[in-house]
């Protein structure tokens, strides 16, 4: 079924809807939830609070990219699931070793400052991304946005750890030179 017309399912508030996106997305957000949580109970969690955020959201919103639009969710869950878990002392996945590796590279604010900031720096990530080749934006994009282990990501290119390792760095390399130039850094 096509996105548009899971949309309407959702618009006609058919609970064929979930159901159709279960089918057609599931593979994709377990995994996004299972990179970052490493349990498949929570994952299996994150799913079903995805369908239901789906659920609750649409309508009023119609998002133009569905797959991503849920991936968003999806991601979004399962990040706040993990801080919790970190709160507590538990397990923090691929999280917490996937942004440290951002940490030099992005600036973070201690405070709450202005969304317009925030919403500037993703606009200038994505430029970055948009000017590099397909191979070196999926794999910054499995690393950093799904939170895939380097392992894996290498397994799917076929290609050694080290090469993906070395990709990543030359990467995070770019991308700072990228922001200063954008004047993120002073």
């Amino acid at each position: 079924m096509e996105d548009h017309d899971i949309i309407e399912l959702y618009f006609a508030r058919s609970e064929n809807a979930i159901e159709e996106t279960d089918k057609k997305y599931r593979r994709y957000l377990f995994k996004i939830a299972q990179n970052i949580l490493l349990d498949i109970l929570d994952s299996e969690e994150c799913l079903s609070d995805t369908y239901l955020r789906a659920w609750e959201s649409i309508p009023p919103e119609r998002p133009n990219r569905f797959a991503i639009w849920l991936g968003k969710i999806t991601r979004n869950l399962s990040v706040s699931r993990i801080r919790y878990k970190a709160a507590k002392k538990r397990s923090d996945g691929q999280f917490s070793l996937a942004l440290s590796e951002l940490d030099e590279v992005i600036p973070t604010r201690e405070t709450t400052e202005e969304t317009v900031e925030l919403k500037l720096l993703a606009d200038a990530i994505e430029r970055f991304l948009y000017s590099q080749n397909e191979e070196k934006r999926a794999v910054f994009l499995k690393r950093y946005w799904q939170l895939m282990p380097v392992s894996k990501i290498a397994e799917q290119l076929h290609c050694s750890e080290a090469r993906i390792h070395s990709m990543l760095h030359r990467l995070r390399q770019s991308l700072y030179e990228f922001l200063m130039k954008e004047g993120f850094f002073q």
